[in-house]
């Protein structure tokens, strides 16, 4: 067997360890609070696999691709030396990465139907479409905005920490304000971004531009963005709720 066979193995393996822990959660709730046999057996089993299976590429995918793209990149545009299109690059890639992340999409239909069966918006094909695609578009606007934000820390030196106490400050202030029918969406929509195609990629760019850039530490530095992209969509989906559905009473 090659080192590069047993590699693979041994991380098939650490997969299957990693989703072992949800296994055994379920496993012990239904046999012993549930007290009933698993309904479609040969199935769950068949859909584990494919858990731990689908586990195993994604990160196989991150490692060989995506971390690598994305400081590759990170250093080539530092390397340019202009600011511009270094921020600018930081908000493309957090708008893009989160029109392609498939739990905004399910999540923002979920919350348009809601909104049309509550009378929020006309209970319409086309009205839901538009909320979906407004609700999507906002989201993704407010990462790219963090994504342009956390760029531009890294490069000046400036303190997360400043930003983190200023941003919930506001978030704060606009739940005052936001209607309550948004309130819950918009703070979920923090958790939305963080997932599985936005965190690799903004990440790298980060760690890289921390990296290249001289005077700055890849562990203080390079770090922050991810924060900000989980903060940034609750701040602007609650405000994208202020437009559509007015100010709460």
């Amino acid at each position: 067997m090659t080192q590069a066979v047993k590699l693979l193995l041994a991380k098939l393996a650490g997969a299957f360890f990693d989703v072992l822990p949800i296994l055994l959660v379920v496993v012990c709730f239904q046999i012993f609070v549930i007290q009933k046999p698993f309904p479609n057996l040969q199935t769950a089993v068949a859909g584990f696999g494919l858990v731990v299976l689908g586990l195993f590429l994604f990160i196989q995918g991150l490692e060989t691709a995506l971390f690598p793209i994305g400081e590759r990149m990170a250093f080539q545009f530092a390397e340019k030396g202009n600011v511009f299109w270094v921020v600018f690059f930081g908000f493309a890639l957090g708008f893009a990465t989160t029109i392609a992340e498939p739990a905004l999409t399910v999540v923002a239909r979920k919350a348009a139907s809601l909104a049309a069966q509550a009378r929020i918006i006309e209970n319409s094909p086309g009205s839901i479409a538009q909320y979906v695609f407004n609700l999507k578009l906002t989201i993704a606007l407010s990462v790219g905005f963090a994504g342009a934000l956390g760029v531009l820390r890294i490069i000046k030196g400036w303190p997360l920490v400043w930003f983190i106490i200023c941003g919930y400050g506001l978030i704060v202030l606009a739940t005052v304000f936001a209607p309550q029918e948004i309130i819950g969406i918009a703070y979920d929509a923090g958790g939305i971004t963080t997932s599985t195609i936005t965190v690799p990629l903004i990440t790298a760019l980060g760690l890289g531009l921390a990296t290249f850039i001289r005077g700055r530490n890849p562990m203080v530095d390079g770090f922050g963005l991810i924060a900000l992209a989980s903060l940034t969509p609750i701040m602007f989906v609650m405000v994208f709720g202020i437009i559509f559905h007015g100010v709460s009473k």
